[in-house]
């Protein structure tokens, strides 16, 4: 199995941007696709973007397609989601996760069986 742990987050303002990553452990991390999640207080964990083990036909959710950017570098068993011009309503929670190796990377929580403890990202206004 792996272990996943993200780092990155922070405070920004409104316009700014953060790179999260999400460095894996404990197994061969080519194998595996990664999704980043997130939640914000009193909501449901949502679907941000994802990336399968081939590392190519990167998924994003529409609300952050052409502001964000997940990319792999398996050297280095890192997972990274660039974030760009940052909203408040970007503020949440963000995990990373990983399906069973070989596993096509969905958009919902019980297509990932590895999770990380999360990031907190807050954007102010």
């Amino acid at each position: 199995q792996v272990q996943l742990v993200e780092s990155g987050g922070g405070l920004v303002q409104a316009g700014g941007s953060l790179r999260l990553s999400c460095v894996a452990s404990g197994s061969t991390f080519r194998r595996y696709a990664v999704g980043w999640f997130r939640q914000a207080p009193g909501k449901e964990r949502e679907f941000v973007a994802a990336i399968p083990w081939t590392g190519a036909n990167t998924d994003y959710t529409d609300s952050v397609k052409g502001r964000f950017t997940i990319s792999r570098d398996n050297a280095k068993n890192t997972v990274y989601l660039q974030m760009m011009s940052l909203k408040p309503e970007d503020t949440a929670v963000y995990y990373c996760a990983a399906p069973r190796p070989f596993s096509a990377p969905g958009r919902r929580p019980y297509d990932y069986a590895y999770w990380g403890q999360g990031t907190q990202v807050t954007v102010s206004s």
